[in-house]
């Protein structure tokens, strides 16, 4: 009872025990529902997203496979197209080289003399010529020319008078060039200072 005198008694107005009981550390407020961040990280795509992607990829794995197959049939098409440009140069050639085939013909079934024969064979060797230098061959003659040997090929060195030491005395056989490209070197016989052909072994072997 208050006994009427107005004060208050102990206790009066508290919550009851169970409200003021402590929470456990790290245990959340009964109907209390944390939200975290992480959970809408790793959701699952839904089942659209999947579907798109699946579709994407089928096209680029198409996209791939057309331009593999463009490629390689590329690739044949330039190789077919090398190896008929390189037949019909060389049917050209001997298109041109049929003529001169036939005046051999010509001259060796001839009968004459002498004069007439050599007259025949030479027509043909003018004929070839004329083949050979429109395919670019030109016929080296470096007769009193600085011996090279990158182009001339040395058969003998002997002391000439009136040739300066390393000059080329006599050409034996003539080189041929195909433009820039050495196709046989001359063989040549050199002018030296008092050396012998002993002290140039092995520099007139023919090749």
């Amino acid at each position: 009872m208050s006994g009427g005198n107005g004060k208050e008694q102990p206790g009066a107005g508290l919550a009851p025990a169970e409200a003021l009981e402590p929470q456990t550390p790290g245990e959340e407020p009964t109907g209390v529902t944390l939200h975290s961040p992480e959970a809408d990280q790793t959701a699952a795509p839904d089942a659209g997203e999947v579907e798109a992607l699946k579709r994407e990829r089928d096209e680029l794995k198409d996209q791939l496979l057309r331009r593999r197959a463009d490629f390689e049939n590329f690739k044949r098409r330039v190789e077919r197209d090398r190896q008929q440009a390189a037949q019909e140069a060389l049917a050209g050639f001997l298109r041109a080289l049929v003529p001169t085939l036939d005046n051999l013909e010509r001259a060796l079934g001839a009968s004459g003399d002498e004069a007439s024969v050599r007259d025949g064979v030479d027509l043909i060797r003018r004929d070839l010529w004329v083949l050979l230098e429109g395919q670019g061959v030109a016929a080296e003659d470096p007769s009193g020319q600085k011996f090279d040997p990158t182009r001339h090929q040395a058969l003998s060195y002997e002391p000439t008078p009136g040739f300066e030491d390393g000059a080329v005395v006599e050409v034996y056989r003539k080189g041929y060039s195909l433009r820039d490209r050495l196709l046989r070197p001359a063989l040549v016989k050199v002018a030296s200072a008092g050396r012998g052909d002993a002290e140039q072994s092995g520099e007139g072997e023919l090749q």
